[in-house]
Order: C-alpha cells, then structure tokens, then sequence
C-alpha cells in the first residue's frame, strides 16, 4: 500500500539560532553574532524547543545553560549543521569558478577526431576541472544519467535541448576498400547497392538504420543488405577497410582512410548532407561554471578566425528540416 509523506516545513529553522546560543551561552551575546535582535533570537528558540517537545535551555536571570536533551540535541546538531554549511560551501565554490567533474558522452567516431585535441588543450587551460567522458552510441538522457552535456550528430538531439555547433555540416560517404571494388565493381547508381554487401549500422533504438540519399531535390532511403551489422561508425569502417563490403559513414570519419588509399569514395552525386556535430545540454540557467568554460573553449578554437567564431552559435531548435543537398542542422529561433 502506497503511504503518504508530507515535507515538514522549517525542520532545520532556529538550529543555528540554537548553536549561537549554546556557544556564547548568551542571547543576547548570540543576537549581535547573527545580526538580530535578541527577542528574535528568544522567539526563535522557543519555537524550536515547540517542534522538538522539550525545553533545550535552562535561563534564568544571570545565565544560560544547556538542559538534558539541549546537550544531546547539541551534540547531534553541531556537527550535522557543520557538514550543512561545509556542504554549502562546496557547492558555492563549484558556482563560482571552473573546478569539480566535467562529465560528458559522446559517440566513439568523435573521439579521435574532434574530442582528442579540445580535451587535451581544455584540461591544460582548465586545471582544476577533471573531464569524464563515457564514449557511447546510446542516446542517453544526460540529466537522468548525471551527464552536464553531450555530444552528437544534429538530427538526433531533442528540441529542447541547447546546442553548440562543433563541425559544419557534412556529406554521408560511401567507401569501400578498392580491392572489394576491383571483385563487386563500381557502384554508378543507388540501384547498383542491390548487389553489393553493405555494412549497416543498429541505431540505439533498435533498428537497422536504411542508407540514405538524395537524387535532385528527393530524399531516398534505401533498404540495404549484407554481412555485418555494427553498433558504430569505427566498427563499421574498419570492416570496410578489411574488404567487408560497402560502408556509408560521416565524411569526417572516412577522410583519413580515404585520404590513406585505403578506402575509395563512391556514388558521390547522391550523398546527403547531415546537419553536424553539436554539443547540447538542458539549460543555461543551470550552468555550472567548468561547463561554461568547456563552451567558451569550443567556441574560441585555438587559430579560428573571426568568420569561424561567428559561425559557432548557441542554438535552440533542433528541428530538423529537408533541403536540396538532404538535412540541415539545427535551427536558431
């Protein structure tokens, strides 16, 4: 059976009232200490002893003492009200400068070439912040897992989340090892794929994510098929490099094996644009500074120029919308 709880207002009211008092074992001594007058010091502590059900001093007219249960209340009290305001001052000092756990999660293809090098000249401009970062696909609720922000491709991030953009958006490649091409051929047409093995990719839903392109102005999505599913793009291209078969995969990630020779890019005429990469978390209002700091270091890349400074903006919408080349990023409102 489900019970009913009720908040008790005021539970902690008149304690530090109370600790002045048993310390200097004065009201009116305890009054000037907190900048109060010593009718509402005395108002104070009467209440207390109310809501405890015991009288915590024994006054009279020369002094103040403690009585029986003030000295066992003032013995748990103390140290308890201790920890409160130490526990307060933590928490103000991590609302005042760059310091504490920075904890974020981002995909495995974003480490090597987009984390690695913020991260590394973050944590040198930023001593005191300690940067967690758990590389995952999984579409994770940062605010229910503990996470101040995460990092992930435009079209996936919820529209009330707040967005940093970190690349520009970038054409979906599909590349395939030139051995794998000299056996199957050259794709020249979508069509082609149905006789080709291509690499797919299982989307953190679940589902088996379709290839996707366009053709003039019409988005096409295709229903491929072949020898691997993986769960990340690096899985993904590796096969790929190993003559697997075809892979289609952000533009960022095949450019050093395309660049190496060992994949080669094909049906480019078809390839759709995604929106890009984007750091997002819930709210500037909840902000701590070692966040706002990791943003103003992303937006202030080392060498940016002017006109790639005003590009990285914060943005709201995440909406995301067709256009001619496939999908845009995330739109300010």
């Amino acid at each position: 059976m489900k019970r009913n709880f009720t908040v008790r207002q005021g539970a902690l009211d008149g304690v530090e009232a109370f600790l002045s008092v048993a310390q200097h074992r004065s009201f009116r001594k305890a009054a000037a200490e907190l900048g109060v007058t010593p009718s509402a010091i005395s108002q104070t502590v009467r209440a207390l002893e109310a809501r405890v059900g015991a009288a915590l001093f024994i006054r009279t007219t020369r002094s103040v003492g403690l009585s029986e249960a003030g000295e066992r209340f003032h013995s748990r009290a103390k140290p308890a009200f201790e920890e409160l305001v130490a526990a307060s001052a933590v928490a103000r000092d991590l609302g005042r400068r760059p310091a504490g756990l920075l904890r974020l999660t981002a995909p495995r293809a974003a480490m090597p070439i987009l984390l690695e090098p913020l991260i590394a000249s973050f944590c040198q401009a930023n001593p005191e912040v300690e940067v967690e970062i758990a590389a995952s696909e999984e579409l994770v609720d940062i605010a229910a897992k503990g996470f101040d922000a995460g990092i992930r491709l435009g079209q996936f991030i919820a529209a009330d989340m707040i967005a940093v953009r970190l690349t520009p958006p970038f054409p979906l490649v599909v590349v395939g090892s030139a051995e794998y091409l000299r056996r199957r051929g050259r794709p020249e047409r979508i069509d082609d794929l149905r006789q080709h093995a291509c690499l797919r990719i299982r989307r953190s839903n679940g589902a088996i994510a379709p290839w996707s392109f366009v053709s003039g102005n019409k988005l096409i999505e295709a229903i491929v098929s072949g020898p691997l599913i993986a769960h990340d793009f690096p899985t993904m291209l590796g096969a790929a490099v190993e003559d697997m078969g075809l892979a289609q995969v952000p533009e960022p990630i095949a450019a050093g094996p395309v660049k190496a020779g060992k994949l080669v890019q094909v049906l480019e005429p078809f390839a759709p644009m995604a929106p890009g990469v984007f750091l997002y978390y819930p709210s500037r209002r909840q902000m701590m500074p070692k966040l706002r700091a990791f943003i103003d270091h992303v937006k202030r890349p080392p060498g940016a120029t002017n006109r790639t400074r005003s590009q990285i903006d914060d943005k709201r919408s995440l909406g995301v919308k067709m256009r001619r080349r496939g999908k845009r990023g995330p739109q300010e409102v």
